[in-house]
């Protein structure tokens, strides 16, 4: 394995930070430690603290039941009006434990009216650093993808599941994606696309409530319903995944040119008079 091949499996692995610049033997260190252990540090005697002089200690934020989360989540996104004020909502909101590791909230990107709307599982470390979803190589990948059957990324809306990045890129929990499933439906609802599209297996299986797997949903129109109307939906390879099997970008070219024809089908039909 070379250089560049290490690299890309550190990448893949969701190593995305050099702690130091040399390498340390940590089994060495610790048989020194405790071959040497240090002295004690001295502990200063207890000084009592007179009634008046008694300060309440200061509340530990501690993280939300699931149970609590949900039901919070669901309460707060309900309450939105605009994409806005469901960023200031989910920014805001204490349910899921990423909120502590991330670096910042990446909410949404694009036209909050496009008839196209597609969403993935999480953000990446790229996305985590910039605030945007899919700004790293999936997202150029992403971007030629639109390019293809001429379809701007200005045009078209972006979001993710789950907004904040998990810790070495790992899957979210069923837990974690539960505590941010009302804010990403609540945000479909408030852009209304015509049609929306499910990137990999997990955004499919959780907005559509499908159990199979990526191989068998991609390629087929489901029906999502949001605001008490139904919006055409699709499941395609994740970019990501494309990344890593660029064999089956002629899969994700099928997948696009279906979109393709149900975005025409339907500027037919809005164009149509009635």
């Amino acid at each position: 394995m070379n250089v560049i091949d290490l690299l890309r499996w550190y990448r893949d692995m969701g190593v995305d930070i050099a702690v130091d610049h040399d390498p340390h033997d940590r089994l060495a260190e610790c048989r020194t430690f405790i071959a040497n252990p240090p002295p004690p540090a001295p502990v200063a005697p207890l000084q009592r603290i007179s009634s008046p002089e008694r300060q309440a200690a200061p509340a530990l934020a501690r993280p939300l039941e699931p149970e609590v989360g949900e039901q919070s989540a669901q309460l707060s996104a309900a309450g939105a009006l605009t994409l806005d004020e469901l960023r200031g909502r989910l920014a805001a909101f204490e349910g899921c434990g990423l909120k502590a590791t991330a670096t910042q909230l990446v909410f949404g990107d694009g036209d909050p009216h496009a008839e196209v709307m597609f969403v993935g599982e999480a953000p990446g470390a790229d996305e985590d650093r910039q605030g945007s979803p899919f700004v790293g190589r999936a997202g150029k990948l992403l971007d030629q993808m639109l390019a293809s059957i001429g379809l701007e990324r200005s045009k078209a809306y972006i979001a993710n599941v789950v907004p904040w990045r998990p810790p070495g890129n790992r899957a979210p929990t069923p837990l974690e994606t539960a505590a941010c499933l009302p804010f990403i439906r609540r945000q479909i609802e408030l852009v209304h696309p015509r049609v929306l599209v499910c990137l990999g297996a997990s955004s499919a299986q959780t907005l559509l409530g499908a159990k199979e797997g990526i191989m068998r949903l991609r390629g087929r129109w489901f029906d999502y319903t949001a605001n008490a109307t139904t919006i055409r939906a699709i499941a395609m390879l994740h970019p990501a995944y494309l990344l890593r099997q660029p064999a089956q970008k002629k899969l994700a070219w099928q997948d696009m040119r279906l979109l393709a024809r149900e975005i025409a089908q339907h500027r037919l039909q809005a164009q149509a008079p009635d």
